[in-house]
């Protein structure tokens, strides 16, 4: 999800913080701190931007000449995408303009019935999705809330303006990086055995084709990528020196710092520890892994560590190398009480050291999926280290918040972390 809510409403954790006098001077480093919080925010989407891009360009190629070099190097390109996205992902809850828009290209999970083929162990319904097997590539006609809709076109608006969260449903996912994701790899039907989604090529290939409407999917598929390239489009102009999120988070230095926190915090505790991460081992169910289909998840949390930091450091490397650096989070609490800094920088290393040897392990033993799998004592002690770190970091987050006069800040809370009992009910 990125707004996961199968486990009902998340609690919230309200931070009273101290109240302390600014100086002039502190106000004009806040200021600064915020033109260069929104900069690295239009760079890291610019980068989102650029690598859809490429990625629209090879689900041309894909489509054009369907095989498997064509559809590997979608995949490849899938997967550089998510890296400059997912960094971006701690600007969400701070700001809502992102928080408007996150859920076009990141919502998750998604009932992959809706849009294609799946497998009969799927089912065949669900008494919370009408749209549960919809499977909308094979068909034209499909009813949403009871009314019959034309669906012959697949167009972006298609997807954006009548499937995508149809029927008021937040699993009939049809558009973002996810509904690109089962197109391209289809469901991992391994559980939390070796292996990921497995479609074939010829799934788009229309002289050759399998599993029938090879022609729909291309078009499908064609249509997601160029809906992801213009959304992020949005994103890269909202966060322009005049764009509406960089004016409206350095219009008042105190509220642009309570987002930066807030982004931080509720990225790191009630999202990524909680619901994407403690979850998934509680359950250790192979469904509650992020990037299911493709077994990306452990990059894709480790790029969301990495963004956090980079929210507090302000340092962000480019896609093409290059290092943005400027005023920094870092240094207005250095300015207050410089162990309070040394000591977030330290959490923060620690913190992606943990996510850094999960994310090896995927790479070199196991996947994610297999990480969290009952009995896997090993795994589960790898994402739980990842896990502890997130939540150690929040503790000394809420501190921060506590030095600087920024006011309250609520931070997102999971069930999984306040109140784990509440999963298996």
């Amino acid at each position: 999800m990125s707004r996961k809510s199968i486990l009902g409403a998340s609690f919230a954790l309200l931070i009273a913080s101290a109240s302390f006098m600014a100086s002039p001077a502190a106000a004009a480093d806040e200021a600064a701190v915020l033109v260069h919080y929104a900069a690295m925010a239009e760079a890291k989407f610019e980068d989102s931007l650029t690598t859809a891009k490429a990625l629209d360009a090879a689900v041309d190629a894909l489509i054009a000449a369907p095989s498997d070099e064509t559809l590997k190097a979608a995949r490849a390109a899938w997967i550089k995408a998510r890296v400059p996205y997912q960094q971006s992902e701690v600007y969400r809850f701070g700001n809502a303009v992102v928080d408007d828009w996150e859920g076009k290209v990141n919502s998750w999970p998604l009932d992959e019935g809706l849009i294609d083929y799946v497998d009969a162990s799927y089912g065949t319904e669900s008494d919370d999705n009408a749209l549960f097997v919809a499977n909308v590539i094979a068909n034209p006609k499909i009813k949403i809330n009871g009314k019959d809709v034309d669906a012959t076109n697949l167009t972006p608006e298609f997807l954006s303006e009548t499937l995508h969260e149809a029927g008021e449903i937040e699993a009939n996912v049809a558009t973002g990086y996810h509904a690109i994701e089962f197109l391209l790899w289809g469901q991992d039907l391994n559980g939390t055995g070796p292996g990921a989604g497995n479609r074939p090529y010829t799934d788009f290939d229309t002289k050759s084709c399998t599993n029938g409407n090879c022609d729909r999917r291309a078009a499908y598929l064609k249509a997601a990528t160029s809906l992801l390239v213009s959304d992020l489009e949005q994103m890269v102009t909202a966060w322009a020196p005049e764009g509406e999120a960089t004016k409206t988070v350095t219009a008042d230095p105190k509220a642009g710092i309570s987002a930066i926190l807030t982004g931080m915090g509720s990225l790191s505790y009630g999202e990524l520890a909680g619901e994407r991460m403690k979850l998934g081992v509680l359950l250790h169910d192979p469904e509650e892994e992020q990037d299911c289909f493709s077994d990306n998840t452990h990059a894709s949390h480790l790029n969301d560590a990495i963004g956090i930091a980079s929210a507090y450091t302000g340092e962000y490397t480019r896609i093409d190398g290059t290092k943005m650096t400027g005023p920094s989070l870092s240094e207005l609490v250095a300015a207050k009480d410089v162990a309070l800094d040394t000591e977030m920088k330290a959490k923060l290393t620690t913190t992606l050291d943990a996510m850094n040897a999960m994310a090896k392990r995927a790479e070199t033993v196991e996947a994610y999926d297999q990480m969290i799998g009952e009995g896997n004592a090993e795994g589960n002690a790898t994402i739980q280290a990842a896990i502890d770190g997130l939540i150690d970091q929040t503790k000394t987050i809420e501190r921060v918040i506590a030095s600087l006069d920024i006011g309250a800040v609520e931070l997102e809370g999971s069930d999984s972390l306040d109140n784990p009992n509440a999963v298996f009910q």
